[in-house]
């Protein structure tokens, strides 16, 4: 049974799915929309939401823990400047992901992740 699973390991390492789903939320803070497969997109929304959610508070102790988990400190000032101001009255839901047909390689399912607004 899949009681208390609460993410997937995208058939990676532990080090290895980590810093994929870093690398993909710094991308998406950065370029506010990109592209890869419905399984990392489902994984992906789950830590921006909280990022962006720790974004509006503002302060520098939660400037320093978006650092954690967003590699470049230009993308973290974008969010704590530029992205937190937008979503200031949203209470969630920051994320959109759109199913795309699937990639040519090996068929599989694609999606396209962007930020709301």
């Amino acid at each position: 049974m899949r009681h208390l699973m609460g993410f997937r390991k995208l058939g990676r390492p532990t080090g290895h799915r980590l810093a994929l789903i870093r690398n993909q939320v710094t991308d998406l803070l950065r370029y506010e929309k990109i592209r890869t497969t419905e399984a990392k997109a489902s994984e992906l929304r789950r830590e921006v939401e909280k990022v962006i959610t720790l974004a509006k508070g503002g302060g520098v102790h939660r400037r320093r823990q978006a650092l954690t988990r967003v590699h470049d400190p230009r993308v973290v000032d974008k969010l704590f400047e530029d992205l937190a101001p937008r979503f200031a009255d949203r209470p969630g839901g920051y994320v959109r992901i759109v199913k795309l047909n699937p990639r040519r390689g090996d068929g599989a399912p694609m999606a396209q992740v962007e930020l709301v607004l």
